[in-house]
């Protein structure tokens, strides 16, 4: 979606609140600030990096950061020319294995400056050589598979920073995908505190009830912030709605206030 449908779908949908988090890029905000003066929904600044950590994904969320800071525009530059030298090692290993794509086709399912793996199921969809999306990260794009490729990543820490140095509220991302037990959960969660970690997203569509529990206790013993989000991704997964989830997700209002009193001093 442009930044423009995504502030419409967040006003019909009654929300008070939403975040632009695009993948290591800023470049929407301008206009997803334009769109939400007239909405009636509050925007904040926002964006998610893919952090280096095994065996799950470590994704990190920055929030009411300057946009215009150049250290954070300089990584975030850096972390792009990352994607775009994967991108193209896995339109080659898409080749090789006799699945015939053009970045092209790739390029204009982004509708932007950042394409990810997601976009490359989409069109492989559109081709015809899967399904869909879990077909081919299953089967093709998932780490392991045959047209995996690796790419630069900045540590969890060196992410952490800078969110911090942009002035911003580093918050880790559905700690489900981390694919840790409650032990080494804790364990990753007081090192990424130590490292200037101020908040965990406990409230995401895919956290079932049991897990949603385990992460607000961790982050309350800790002494991080509790933080939630939908992880809309739009036409890239369907199911998932802005704000709501599956349906049933709800994110409390007093949330915010919290967590935008952690902004670096």
């Amino acid at each position: 979606m442009t930044p423009e449908e995504l502030v419409a779908v967040a006003a019909e949908a009654q929300l008070t609140v939403v975040a632009l988090t695009d993948h290591d890029t800023t470049e929407g905000l301008p206009r997803f600030f334009a769109a939400t003066k007239t909405s009636g929904v509050r925007g904040i600044t926002g964006v998610e990096i893919s952090a280096e950590h095994h065996p799950g994904a470590l994704h990190m969320l920055g929030y009411f950061f300057d946009p215009a800071h150049a250290g954070l525009q300089e990584k975030l530059a850096q972390l792009r020319a990352g994607r775009t030298e994967r991108n193209q090692k896995i339109l080659n290993h898409l080749h090789e294995l006799g699945l015939e794509l053009t970045w092209d086709e790739v390029h204009a399912l982004a509708g932007g400056e950042v394409v990810g793996r997601p976009h490359f199921a989409r069109a492989m969809i559109a081709r015809g050589h899967v399904k869909d999306k879990d077909e081919a990260f299953a089967k093709f794009l998932a780490r392991g598979k045959p047209a995996y490729a690796e790419r630069f990543r900045l540590s969890p820490a060196d992410s952490i920073q800078m969110i911090r140095e942009a002035g911003g509220v580093p918050v880790l991302a559905h700690p489900c995908s981390l694919k840790l037990g409650q032990k080494m959960l804790r364990a990753l969660l007081l090192e990424l505190r130590d490292a200037g970690l101020e908040g965990v997203e406990v409230y995401h569509s895919e956290h079932n009830s049991s897990q949603a529990k385990l992460f607000h206790r961790l982050a309350v013993d800790l002494g991080l912030a509790v933080t939630g989000g939908s992880d809309f991704h739009g036409a890239l997964m369907p199911d998932i709605k802005l704000g709501r989830g599956f349906g049933s997700l709800r994110v409390p209002d007093d949330l915010l206030p919290v967590l935008e009193a952690r902004r670096p001093a």
